[in-house]
């Protein structure tokens, strides 16, 4: 016979193990899948800023690698400006550290895990969600697509993207220049139309990646040399070199069908400018996870996204086009304005938000200097 719970969540990054977590602590029957053993490797940044801190507040011991104080910034690999604050600006961990305590979390919350799990098709009737998977066949009230952009599940909601971006990223063993990062990243506003390069530090390993809209592929992969012979780690032992599609939603694009609810990656849920894509994770797998003890699960997580998170992506989509037309103009106010470099670590801080930011009469006139309305 088919096993039988009130949520199965397929996929167990930052989203499924929020949306998890949050089920199980609702008094919900949860399982998690997920299609790789852990803990595994995942390509990422892996720059946790204030809303992904307060989303994980319940998680203890979390793996943080390094706590950054120091932000040195450059325009297309240019001289560099560098500007230091009071407090951590950015935490770093590595995503294969951080996936794994999170699962532990929603284990220690009463969600059961099952891993590598493959789901190999998914049929759904008004009442429940069949998955056909490589352990049987489960069912469930509610399933949590959290499989990324191209999974099983998250194609049955049937998300429609807007913009499609590729990383590319390399870790380095830091070895002697590990002192020199520790409490330090650099940010590089890039050549391309949007696109943008890091250094992240984590202990004895060094993160390097940058980030454009697809379809330079060659382009983006020089950009990501010169990165690297800039900041003088070219020479560095590489322990992974890696790339991704990061897929943003379009704004009507659907976020659930019947009983199945998307989230994360799956949904197309980040920030339009910077691509964060962590925080985005966690709040919305939270914001599913409690809908699924609801009466609607799929009306419910929709009213929380548009409460919670979809005001912040139209504000970032109004900031990304206005970053993509006068970036340097966003480097200077950055690096030499005290009110930019203010308004920086608010965001990155999360005091303040993208969206509540552009209420403000003088970024809205910032705005509409650059041509964006």
């Amino acid at each position: 016979m088919p096993q039988e719970y009130d949520v199965i969540v397929v996929g167990a990054g930052p989203a499924g193990s929020s949306a998890a977590r949050a089920a199980a602590e609702a008094g919900r029957r949860v399982l998690l899948l997920d299609r790789s053993a852990f803990p595994r490797y995942k390509t990422c940044g892996g720059g946790l800023i204030g809303p992904s801190l307060r989303a994980m507040a319940g998680v203890p011991d979390l793996p943080i690698r390094d706590d950054v104080t120091r932000i040195a910034f450059s325009f297309r690999g240019g001289r560099t400006s560098e500007r230091v604050s009071a407090t951590p600006v950015i935490r770093t961990v590595l995503r294969s550290e951080l996936d794994d305590r999170l699962v532990r979390a929603a284990v220690a919350a009463g969600a059961e895990f099952v891993a590598p799990c493959q789901v190999r098709d998914i049929a759904q009737s008004p009442e429940l969600v069949t998955l056909t998977t490589s352990v049987g066949e489960l069912r469930a009230r509610t399933v949590v697509a959290a499989d990324g952009a191209s999974g099983r599940a998250s194609r049955a909601v049937g998300v429609e993207v807007g913009r499609v971006d590729l990383g590319l990223e390399v870790e380095l063993a830091a070895g002697p220049l590990a002192s020199a990062w520790a409490g330090r990243i650099h940010l590089d506003w890039g050549p391309l139309p949007g696109s943008y390069g890091w250094v992240f530090p984590k202990g004895d390993i060094l993160t390097v990646g940058v980030i454009a809209r697809r379809g330079a592929g060659e382009a983006t992969r020089a950009y990501l040399r010169d990165l690297l012979r800039r900041q003088g780690l070219d020479g560095l032992p590489v322990i992974r070199d890696s790339g991704h599609l990061t897929r943003c939603r379009t704004a009507g694009s659907p976020v659930a069908k019947g009983r199945i609810l998307a989230v994360g990656d799956a949904a197309g849920l980040l920030e339009p400018w910077t691509r964060e894509g962590i925080s985005f994770a966690l709040r919305s797998g939270a914001l599913a996870g409690a809908a699924s003890a609801t009466e609607d699960p799929a009306a419910a997580y929709r009213r929380g996204l548009e409460r919670e998170l979809l005001p912040e992506m139209a504000a970032g989509e109004r900031c990304l086009a206005a970053y993509e037309r006068r970036p340097r103009a966003f480097h200077e106010l950055i690096t030499r304005t005290p009110l930019g470099w203010r308004g920086f670590v608010r965001l990155a801080s999360g005091d303040t938000t993208l969206a509540r930011a552009m209420r403000h009469r003088s970024v809205r006139v910032g705005l509409a200097l650059l041509g964006v309305r």
